[in-house]
C-alpha cells in the first residue's frame, strides 16, 4: 500500500501516510499502543473497509471501495484472506458448530459431500470433534477461538490476519495456537498479527511494524532488532 490514509466519519485520521509492503509467506507483527491504528490497518488488509486516500494492491489487483462492491472481486478477495477477530463472538452466529463450519463453504457452492469431508478433516486436525454439535455461544473462550480458526482454515486462505490472537486464552490454548500458527506459516501461509504480547511476536514473527500514537509507522525492522529498540518502544508507549 502507498500513502494510505483513513478516518472514520467525522473523526480524526486513524492512519496517516501508510507505506507498507508484505510478501507472500512472511510472518509480520503490527505493534503499537491502543488507538494507534493497528486494528484499522487489519480491516483494510482484510477488505472490510477501504482507504480514504492512497492505494492498496493485493494479489496484483487494486483493493478499493469500487472493486469490493463487485461480487466477483469481493468473493475472490475474501477467499484469499482469513480474518480472525479478537472477539470470537463477533465471528460466530450459527446454531451449531457444524453449521458454523459449513457456512463459508456453502457460499462457495461446494457439494454437501465435499463440505462434510472438509469439516471432518478440520475438526480432527484441531481436535474439536467433541464440539461439533454444540451451540457456539455456550463454548468457552478457547473453544470459540478454535471454532473461529477452523471456520477460516476451511476456506484455505493464503493470508491469515489475527487481531490479538491469544487474548483471554488460557496458557494451554495459547500454546496450542502458537504451535498451529507456526505450522501454517511453515506451510507457506502469510501471517499478519497485532498483539501487545511481545513474547508472542518473538515466537511467531520475523518482522515488526511499529506505529506511534500519531497513527504513523515509525519502524519496520526484523523483530529481534525492533524488540531491542527499548527507547523507541517507550516513546510509543508500548512498554514502560
Amino acid at each position: 500500500m502507498a500513502n494510505v490514509e483513513f478516518a472514520y466519519e467525522l473523526g480524526e485520521p486513524t492512519l496517516r501516510q501508510i507505506n507498507l509492503s508484505i510478501s507472500a509467506g512472511e510472518a509480520v507483527s503490527i505493534l503499537g499502543a491502543n488507538g494507534c491504528g493497528k486494528s484499522t490497518l487489519l480491516k483494510i488488509l482484510a477488505g472490510l473497509i477501504s482507504p480514504n486516500a492512497g492505494s492498496f494492491f493485493a494479489f496484483a489487483e487494486e483493493v478499493n471501495r469500487k472493486n469490493l462492491a463487485t461480487d466477483a472481486f469481493a468473493k475472490r478477495y475474501h477467499q484469499q484472506i482469513g480474518f480472525i477477530f479478537q472477539d470470537s463472538d463477533v465471528q460466530l452466529f450459527c446454531n451449531s458448530v457444524r453449521e458454523e463450519l459449513a457456512f463459508g463453504l456453502l457460499q462457495l457452492d461446494y457439494s454437501l459431500e465435499e463440505i462434510n469431508y472438509r469439516i471432518e478433516d478440520i475438526v480432527k486436525l484441531l481436535g474439536i470433534e467433541s464440539l461439533i454439535n454444540k451451540v457456539p455461544y455456550k463454548l468457552s473462550g478457547g473453544e470459540k477461538k478454535k471454532v473461529a480458526i477452523a471456520a477460516v482454515l476451511l476456506l484455505n486462505p493464503q493470508v491469515l490476519i489475527l487481531d490479538e490472537p491469544t487474548n483471554a486464552l488460557d496458557p494451554k490454548t495459547q500454546h496450542w495456537l502458537v504451535e498451529l500458527l507456526k505450522q501454517l506459516n511453515a506451510a507457506g501461509k502469510t501471517l499478519i498479527i497485532t498483539t501487545h504480547n511481545l513474547h508472542l511476536v518473538e515466537q511467531l514473527t520475523t518482522r515488526g511494524i511499529l506505529f506511534n500514537e500519531q497513527h504513523q509507522i515509525v519502524a519496520d525492522l526484523p523483530i529481534v532488532e525492533l524488540l531491542a529498540e527499548q527507547e523507541l518502544l517507550r516513546q510509543v508507549n508500548l512498554i514502560f
